[in-house]
């Protein structure tokens, strides 16, 4: 019984990770597209006057755009394939980030 309760407890944990990092993968998607939209009309209006620091600018929004959207797509994966081993990478992360916090905090904040 106890076997079963840690399975499904495990479990929950991994689906309710899953949610959350589809939650901020959609919105960086969302975010990718917006870069990505500002940087095509900054390239029409830049590009229409020739300025090499536009185009430079406006390629350098897309790049960026491209390599967002890259890591949300891949970041979906991930949680679709493996959304156990996410919740413990999420887990482990905020565990890092708990005691990297614990070790840097000065004595005067105890």
């Amino acid at each position: 019984m106890r076997k079963h309760d840690i399975e499904r407890q495990l479990r929950d944990a991994g689906e309710r990770a899953g949610e959350q990092v589809h939650r901020y993968a959609d919105g960086a998607s969302e975010r990718a597209h917006t870069l990505y939209d500002r940087a095509r009309d900054l390239r029409a209006r830049w590009g229409q006057r020739g300025d090499a620091y536009g185009r430079r600018l406006s390629h350098t929004a897309e790049d960026l755009a491209d390599e967002a959207n890259y890591h949300y797509r891949r970041l979906r994966r991930q949680v679709n394939r493996h959304p156990l081993a996410t919740a413990a990478i999420v887990a482990g992360t905020l565990g890092a980030f708990l005691l990297l916090r614990r070790a840097f905090r000065s004595d005067d904040d105890e």
